[in-house]
């Protein structure tokens, strides 16, 4: 196949991170992948990895609807004439509807979809107008039920509507060896008797450090040797720094900073919590921390309970609710019942949520449009005179 994908930047975010695995592995099965971004953030261009002449293009769009960027979005379309165009998220899904129609292109539209409820009032007021876009899109794929189900019920949906679960790497996000472990523990400052609670992600307001910060301090209220390590950067980290100096915990909370490679970060963890206050739609980070062997403790956001079983592999507590947070993290500080359910959070990301079991299934699929075009256009031919 020929295919082209669309997103609206290559920010670090988790839908520009699906779209590029998506890309790579799809290329690695030999199919002719290009790319396209809209916006000039080239946080991630690196990770991609253009083959069989595949090209990777920047729209340089300098304002929400550039014409200028749509116009070269359609003239590349009728150059590369893929056989379907994938857009992720409704951002990109315009832009690729609009430069397709522009283009007079009949190549099948297929959009994933990454977000469960908009955070704000011009958010929801978007998702008006994006919705026709979402209509006459011959796919949308959801990344779990409970998102699917949501949105179809406030009347978004595609000519065909599919889920397909976020996957990682099996080989790429495996549990690190005990002795290593040992040592980024000692590097990091971290006691092997410390209960250490990881979170990744970007230091911003709806990722609600600040209640893994407090839940840490209530821990330590019960005599528990709590600590947090908080992987990443961002506008939160002063407020952060205040809170744990207010709570006197500064001292057990240690912020990594931006980190290119988190798996030494996760690796020295004892759990992972996600605080989300904002829905976490199918958190990708949540499934590495389990592909890593750690249990997950997560707000009961998204589709957190269609990959978190409680008191097997992690558990869910209220968003919003430090109370419930600590008492989850305090039922872990028994070393053998985090390392049970570490386990078997690893095996649940082997039997349901692999990379290479998502690949299949959005390859099949693009099979299947890229197919049924080629029938559209069959029938569209004049038939031969005999």
């Amino acid at each position: 196949m020929k295919l082209l994908f669309i997103t609206g930047s290559l920010v670090h975010g988790g839908a520009e991170r699906h779209s590029i695995t998506l890309y790579n592995r799809l290329a690695e099965r030999g199919h002719e992948c290009h790319a396209v971004y809209v916006k000039n953030d080239p946080s991630q261009l690196e990770r991609l990895r253009p083959r069989n002449d595949g090209r990777v293009r920047c729209l340089h769009a300098r304002r929400y609807l550039d014409l200028r960027s749509l116009g070269e979005l359609a003239a590349l379309m009728r150059a590369l004439a893929p056989g379907v165009l994938i857009a992720a998220n409704p951002y990109a899904l315009m832009y690729a509807a609009l430069a397709r129609r522009l283009a007079a292109f009949a190549a099948p539209l297929m959009v994933t979809f990454h977000t469960t409820r908009p955070g704000s009032t011009k958010e929801w007021l978007q998702m008006l107008y994006y919705r026709p876009f979402f209509w006459r899109a011959e796919c949308g794929v959801f990344v779990c039920e409970t998102q699917r189900r949501y949105w179809l019920r406030r009347g978004l949906w595609s000519r065909r509507s599919e889920t397909i679960y976020n996957g990682v790497d099996l080989e790429h996000w495996r549990p690190a060896a005990p002795a290593e472990r040992r040592r980024l523990r000692a590097v990091l400052g971290f006691a092997e008797h410390d209960l250490v609670t990881g979170m990744c992600a970007v230091l911003r307001p709806e990722k609600n450090h600040l209640q893994l910060v407090e839940a840490i301090a209530a821990l330590r209220r019960r005599g528990l040797p709590a600590k947090a390590l908080l992987i990443g950067d961002g506008v939160m980290r002063r407020a952060i720094e205040a809170r744990a100096h207010a709570l006197g915990v500064s001292d057990a909370v240690l912020i990594s900073g931006f980190q290119q490679d988190v798996r030494p970060m996760v690796a020295v963890c004892d759990a992972v919590a996600l605080c989300s206050t904002a829905v976490e739609t199918f958190s990708l980070a949540a499934l590495e921390a389990m592909a890593l062997g750690k249990p997950v403790v997560h707000s009961r956001t998204g589709g957190a309970a269609e990959m978190v079983r409680p008191g097997r592999n992690g558990f869910l507590f209220p968003v919003g609710d430090t109370r419930a947070l600590a008492d989850k993290l305090a039922l872990l500080a028994e070393r053998e019942t985090r390392e049970r359910m570490g386990a078997r959070a690893r095996e649940v990301v082997e039997s349901e949520f692999a990379e290479s079991t998502m690949v299949e299934r959005y390859e099949q699929l693009l099979l299947q449009l890229e197919s049924s075009r080629s029938r559209r256009e069959d029938l569209r031919k004049p038939a031969r005179a005999h």
